[in-house]
């Protein structure tokens, strides 16, 4: 990620061209914020009350399952307590989601499909590899990738980001960056089939093109507009504020905001996490007599961190203030599950409700926090475990027997399938990701082996049987773990394993070979050290891999 020392310089330089020679350091978020397209330029209206669809007064015949898909953004594998026994500094306890996974199947080897946010929700989405479809980086404005580029020449640090700027000077409009429309979503098969469908949150997948929400199967979206939980300086909030580069930017561009089925931008009237979960109830009591999809995309818990007064305060035994507002912000969306799950209750319709959990990937190490990913090495932006290793739960009272727990490995991709197969559509459409329904009530595990696979240009991943492979292509970097006996992937056997490695790494030649090329290049390689987070000083010896976008 982006350094501090990396962004002074650039500050200076800037501000000395600009003010001729003043170098006042307290300018240098005003220099990204005039670099990179400013969110807060656009009106924000007071709340505006949303119009959710209403389903018929009295319950219909039909008794096909309601789907819920709760996503959390950056929640690390140690960020719910059901993993570890407590999550945080080992104190907390995720009650609600625990109680959801204690409901249902636990598995503990669920895969993110990639290691950030707009592959792995593509993946969710399409049920298939995103790379099947070129869906291969997340979307960054020109003028971030041109931000990026000032401040590499700038770095002088030993471990340098990689600019390629001939293909920034090409990229396509960010608003032309997104998953292709003609991609069948779960939603647009659900919808097809006489379910109603609402989004709430997070998308990612680009607004352009017929590729909002609106437009990829939903017949109501409520969507986010500006990263803020609160207002800076609302006296109900407590922020947690980072000296990195990509934490000022979220800070500088940030914005209060949201927007319902494509209309005015408007200021939710709670903190965003607790506005989404009462949307969703809200939904969730309008369409209680037909089937329904609810996709609740939490920003929850993305930077910038924010938590609730309230939540913080919970924290007080807690050690560090990031830490507190972390944990305060992990609370809040604990909570979020178990409203969801009253509310069920209550409109006796919880047996007969599907719900899947997990998260986008693993925890960013910008956030400066050592243990959320225990016990597993990396983070968001890497390969390694911590990266993809995610909460994966699946509860539908009904039809799964309480208390399960499963360490076969499980795939974003698998989620389509899953709730297509639970809705009783039989999908014509090729998928990558499998039904998990016969492994959870049949446990026939046996049946279940497959090579998976992630990419994200310069760094790429197998997980073949026992074998983890890992690559950092350009840096010749390899790694092999043997995951039955080393699954922290402490010890790097790739030397006294070469056949091995070589056998994996033909099946990824071939499984490139069969991928689709990028709809938009990488311009930029990032330097990312598995066992520090941004922030601390790389030493000789640390390990790291380059990440592309």
């Amino acid at each position: 990620m982006l350094n501090i020392r990396m962004y002074k310089k650039l500050s200076y330089l800037l501000v000395f061209i600009l003010v001729s020679g003043t170098l006042i350091w307290e300018y240098k978020v005003n220099i990204l914020v005039w670099a990179i397209p400013k969110i807060s330029n656009i009106s924000v209206q007071d709340n505006i009350p949303t119009s959710w669809s209403i389903g018929p007064e009295m319950p219909t015949e039909d008794d096909r399952p309601n789907i819920i898909l709760i996503l959390a953004d950056d929640m690390g594998y140690n960020d719910i307590s059901i993993h570890n026994g407590g999550a945080a500094d080992g104190t907390l306890k995720t009650k609600n989601i625990d109680a959801l996974a204690d409901s249902g199947i636990l598995f503990t080897r669920g895969y993110a499909a990639n290691a950030t946010c707009a592959p792995s929700r593509a993946s969710i989405m399409t049920g298939k590899y995103s790379t099947s479809f070129g869906y291969e980086f997340t979307p960054i404005p020109a003028l971030g990738r041109k931000v990026l580029g000032w401040l590499a020449e700038e770095d002088d640090f030993e471990l340098k980001q990689r600019i390629d700027r001939d293909v920034v000077s090409k990229m396509p409009a960010f608003m032309d960056q997104g998953m292709p429309s003609e991609q069948i979503t779960i939603a647009e098969i659900l919808q097809d089939a006489g379910y109603y469908t609402a989004h709430i949150g997070k998308w990612h997948l680009g607004h352009a093109h017929g590729m909002d929400p609106l437009s990829q199967g939903f017949q109501d979206s409520l969507g986010l507009d500006g990263p803020l939980y609160l207002p800076e300086d609302h006296p109900d909030v407590v922020n947690a504020k980072f000296d990195s580069s990509i934490d000022k930017m979220i800070w500088s561009i940030g914005q209060y905001s949201a927007t319902f089925n494509g209309g005015s931008v408007f200021a939710p009237d709670k903190y965003v996490t607790d506005y989404y979960t009462d949307e969703a109830l809200k939904v969730i009591e309008n369409n209680k007599n037909r089937p329904f999809f609810l996709y609740l995309s939490h920003w929850a818990i993305h930077n910038p961190l924010q938590a609730l007064r309230s939540d913080y305060e919970q924290m007080s035994h807690m050690h560090g203030h990031n830490l507190q507002v972390y944990s305060g912000m992990i609370n809040a969306l604990d909570r979020s599950v178990g409203k969801i799950v009253e509310k069920l209750k209550d409109l006796n319709i919880y047996g007969k409700t599907l719900i899947i959990f997990t998260s986008d990937n693993g925890g960013a190490n910008y956030i400066e926090l050592d243990d959320i990913n225990k016990p597993y090495r990396g983070w968001k932006i890497s390969f390694f475990e911590g990266g993809i290793r995610v909460p994966y739960i699946v509860s539908w009272p009904s039809e799964i027997s309480p208390g399960k727990k499963s360490d076969i490995a499980v795939h974003h991709f698998d989620i389509f399938p899953t709730i297509a197969k639970a809705a009783g559509i039989e999908s014509a459409h090729v998928l990558d990701g499998r039904d998990l329904l016969p492994l959870i009530k049949n446990d026939n595990s046996s049946e279940f082996n497959r090579t998976l696979f992630w990419r994200s240009g310069n760094h790429q991943s197998v997980l073949h049987e026992n074998w983890k492979f890992i690559v950092s292509k350009k840096e010749n970097f390899r790694w092999l773990f043997d995951t039955s006996v080393d699954p922290l992937e402490k010890n790097n056997i790739i030397k006294t394993h070469p056949e091995v490695a070589k056998h994996i790494e033909g099946l990824l030649v071939k499984f490139n070979s069969e991928q689709s090329d990028p709809l938009f290049p990488s311009s930029y390689d990032a330097p990312i050290m598995i066992d520090k987070y941004d922030g601390q000083e790389y030493e000789e010896g640390d390990e790291y891999i380059y990440w592309s976008n």
